[in-house]
Parts: structure tokens; sequence; C-alpha cells
């Protein structure tokens, strides 16, 4: 069993026990449930940005421990006043450190929108992210079905919640659909971890022009975002390179100046 397969099989053993402790109706009543989205695609696209997705995590399944001490209020405004254009914040609790409380905590103190980072497996999730305040979810296309997918996406955007579609290769390709928002091409492979940036550029032409392009992972250098922007690409997600420092929001905004100031 590969680790992607460990983490779906905690992550349908979380689900049942989470719908047990609160119901969708529950949910529904919740202070967020109401509130209306913040438009992902609207701030990768704002030419005031460099469209950086600052990733709050505290540890992976391959590196262990990455960061212990951050605080997700600290670090996330941080992450929003250097200029990141969108949070992405894990609440996956067995192997990557983080629960929906992070995304309550981070809500209230920040103005951009904020992308639940899971391992959507049930609608139960989508419900639960429009309720904690997230403005857009995660599908992945090497877990759900095409059907699952398409079914998830139209139920996500019924609640006004925007959807990135993952995919790593291109026989993932057909999983886009017209309810997607954007395409994430996830640089690691999420069955051995290991890390190979030329995904992103051999996917590139081949995801359709309607949907925002977004790479993920591996990213660290201000060199790698304009490549990444020359063959389309509109958002950068990057956890890591921030996450290790003992300041991320600190490194956030250092990298992002150096975004701004690179010149080819």
């Amino acid at each position: 069993m590969n680790i992607l397969d460990k983490i779906i099989a905690q992550k349908q053993k979380e689900v049942a026990i989470a719908k047990e402790k609160t119901t969708i109706k529950q949910l529904e009543q919740s202070e967020y449930f109401g509130r209306t989205p913040y438009s992902f695609k609207q701030y990768l696209l704002d030419e005031n940005r460099v469209g950086i997705i600052a990733e709050f995590k505290r540890k992976s399944p391959s590196k262990g421990i990455i960061n212990a001490t951050a605080k997700v209020e600290q670090t996330t405004s941080g992450y929003a006043n250097s200029g990141a254009s969108v949070l992405s914040i894990l609440t996956d609790l067995e192997f990557f450190g983080g629960t929906t409380n992070d995304v309550l905590q981070a809500r209230p103190v920040n103005t951009i929108p904020i992308l639940r980072k899971e391992f959507m497996i049930d609608e139960y999730q989508i419900v639960e992210a429009k309720a904690i305040g997230a403005d857009v979810i995660l599908l992945l296309a090497n877990v759900l079905s095409k059907a699952q997918i398409k079914q998830f996406a139209k139920f996500a955007k019924s609640l006004g919640l925007q959807i990135l579609l993952e995919i790593r290769d291109k026989e993932e390709l057909p999983a886009i659909n017209e309810y997607i928002d954007a395409v994430g091409v996830n640089n690691r492979n999420l069955k051995d971890f290991n890390v190979n940036i030329s995904q992103s550029f051999e996917l590139a032409k081949l995801i359709p022009h309607e949907f925002v392009k977004v790479s993920e992972s591996g990213i660290g250098e201000a060199k790698t975002i304009h490549e990444l922007k020359q063959a389309g690409y509109s958002g950068f997600l990057m956890g890591e390179t921030f996450m290790k420092q003992l300041q991320p929001e600190l490194a956030c905004a250092s990298f992002i100046e150096e975004v701004k100031a690179y010149k080819q």
C-alpha cells in the first residue's frame, strides 16, 4: 500500500466519524456558511499580485515535521500582507498535522481566498469546507473517478465554492469538466512523493485555455515562477519553501519581492 492509499483509507474513517459528530444540518447553521466566497480566479489573475498560493502545513509524509511552532493566524495573515494571492491550508491531521480549526482561525484575519487542502472523498467534506469559511476546494484526479469529480464540482459550485482540480499526467486530462475553475499540475507524485517540475511544463499546452493553470510543489526560485508564467501558469502553490523557515511569512514576503524584481 503506497502513501496515497494509506491516506485515503484513513480519510474514509475520519469522514465517517465526522458525520456522526456533526450533521450536515448543523454545518449549514455555521457562522460562515452564508458568506459569499472570494473569487479564486480573480485573485490569481490580479495583475497587482504574482499568483503565489502560500500554504500552511506543519508536516508531510515525505518530510515529517516541517514547522511545529508556526501559528496559523500569524503565518496566514503574514502571507496575505506579503502579497500572496491565495492561502492554502492543510486540514488533514494524520499525515499533515492540520485540522479544520486552522481554516476557522485563518478566516477572520484574512480577506483573500482560502483553499481547503484536503483529500476529498465525500460531499460531506464540501459542505464542511463551506461551513469553515473556505472559498476553494481541491479535487484530486488520481483519487476520484471522472463521474465523482463532475458530481463534486457541480455540488461545490451550487454552494458558491470554486474548484481546483489537481492532475498529475496527461492521462488525467479527461477529468477536466465545465464546473472546474482551475487545473493544478502537481509536480509531486503522491504515491512516492518524488518531485519533478517538468510535469508542469509538459502539461501546460494540453490544459484548455479557459481554465486557470496552477503549478504545485517543487517551486523555490523566482526564475521558475517567470518560466512557468511564460508557459501559461497564473498560480504557484508553495508550502515547504516557506514553512521550513522559522518565520514562514517573512520567507514569503522575501520571495515575492524576488519575483517582482526578477529580470531575465
